[in-house]
C-alpha cells in the first residue's frame, strides 16, 4: 500500500474550484491594471489640459470682490486678444494676479478724483464695481496705454494694486495667462 491517503489527493469539484479561483483573481487583477491605468492617463491629460489650454486658478485676496472672493476657483482660456471688461490672469513677481481689463493699447485712460474711470473720454459703464474709488494712483493722468499691453484694475478700487501704480503699471500681453471664463467653485460663468 502506497503513503498516500486518499484525503490528500484533490477531487475534481476541489481541482475546479481551484481553477475558478484562480481565473477570479487573475481576472481582478487585471481589472484593477486596468482601472488604475486608465486613471493615469485621465489624470494626465487633465492636468495637461489644465497647464497648457484652460489653467485653474485660486483666487487669493479681495482686490477682486465682489466679483471673485477668497479662495474660489476660477478656469482661464488662453488667449491673446483682450476687450474693456474682460477679467485677465496675468504673472507679476513670480505670482498670479487677476484683474479687469479697463484699456487696451492706444486707449487713453483718465481717471477723475471720484473714482470714475474714462476711456478714450468716454465715461466706462461699470456694473459690477459697489463703489468707486481713485485708490493708490501715482501714475500721471490721462495715460495712453502702450504697445503690446493692457491697462488692468480690480473691481475692489480701494484695495486693489494695479496699473494705476508704477509698482504694477501696464501689464504686458506675453505676461497674460488668459482670460477668466468661469468660476468653478461656486460654479458660474463669467
Amino acid at each position: 500500500m502506497s503513503n498516500l491517503d486518499n484525503r490528500d489527493v484533490p477531487g475534481a469539484k476541489q481541482i475546479e474550484r481551484e481553477i475558478k479561483r484562480r481565473k477570479y483573481r487573475s481576472a481582478y487583477f487585471r481589472l484593477l491594471r486596468n482601472t488604475v491605468a486608465s486613471l493615469v492617463v485621465v489624470a494626465s491629460v487633465t492636468v495637461l489640459i489644465s497647464m497648457l489650454v484652460l489653467p485653474v486658478l485660486r483666487v487669493t485676496g479681495s482686490s477682486m470682490s465682489p466679483t471673485l472672493r477668497n479662495d474660489e476657483l476660477v478656469v482661464c482660456r488662453k488667449k491673446s486678444d483682450f476687450k474693456t471688461g474682460d477679467i485677465v490672469a496675468f504673472y507679476y513677481n513670480n505670482k498670479v494676479l487677476l484683474k479687469r481689463v479697463i484699456g487696451v493699447p492706444g486707449d487713453v485712460i483718465d481717471i477723475d478724483e471720484s473714482g470714475n474711470v474714462f476711456v478714450n473720454g468716454k465715461l466706462l459703464d461699470e456694473p459690477y464695481l459697489t463703489e468707486k474709488s481713485l485708490g493708490e494712483c501715482n501714475i500721471e493722468l490721462p495715460y495712453q496705454v502702450g504697445e503690446s499691453r493692457i491697462f488692468v484694475m480690480g473691481d475692489n478700487r480701494a484695495t486693489s494694486i494695479d496699473s494705476r501704480s508704477t509698482t504694477i503699471g501696464c501689464v504686458s500681453e506675453e505676461a497674460v495667462l488668459g482670460k477668466v471664463i468661469l468660476k468653478v467653485w461656486p460654479f458660474e460663468i463669467l
